[in-house]
């Protein structure tokens, strides 16, 4: 997360500083300021951040839920002693879907850019939009390489403890997902 966090300090810090840097205009003979404004869809990027939030919230069910059961697990090794029959509702895999669903929800919105005129290479403000928003999706999408591991553990039937540190790896890393989409949107937002 240590290394994340760096690479997006660098990429606010060069966005910063891009934002007010001018350009030679060999046509001209001048500077200019080349940094256009990009209309982002603001809708459709608050409904991703809720998709992101409501996972945030299911994954920590999921944490949770496996703790409970590590904790109840050397209970239910003692002869006579019956702790009902206990449910447990699917978070991590509601988990897996809502972030799947971010990433749709992030495709649409690189879609929506591209209906409106604005690509990678459209001005600088849109290269660092697409930029931010691509290298948050590629990690979210190892986020959920983790998550389905986690998934998978779990209904492979691995040890409880196994089950459980890999859901908390997980949730703490699928947490900083969101701090730091909350982040690139309120950079985006911000400054423009």
């Amino acid at each position: 997360m240590v290394t994340v966090c760096m690479v997006f300090i660098s990429l606010t810090s060069a966005y910063v500083v891009r934002k007010g840097l001018p350009t030679f205009d060999d046509s001209s003979n001048s500077y200019v300021h080349d940094w256009g404004e990009v209309r982002l869809p603001w809708l459709l990027l608050g409904i991703n951040t809720a998709l992101l939030l409501v996972s945030s919230v299911t994954m920590e069910l999921a944490r949770r839920q496996v703790a409970r059961q590590a904790a109840l697990a050397p209970v239910q090794g003692i002869p006579g002693v019956s702790l009902g029959d206990e449910r447990s509702f699917p978070w991590l895999g509601l988990t897996v879907l809502l972030g799947f669903g971010f990433l749709a929800g992030q495709w649409m919105a690189w879609g929506a850019l591209h209906d409106g005129g604005f690509y990678l290479n459209t001005n600088p403000s849109s290269s660092f939009a697409f930029l931010l928003t691509i290298t948050h999706a590629v990690h979210l999408a190892g986020g959920l390489i983790a998550l389905l591991w986690a998934g998978s553990a779990s209904l492979l039937r691995r040890p409880i403890e196994v089950r459980r540190i890999a859901v908390d790896v997980t949730a703490w890393y699928w947490h900083f997902m969101l701090a730091l989409w909350v982040y690139i949107f309120a950079l985006l937002g911000l400054v423009r």
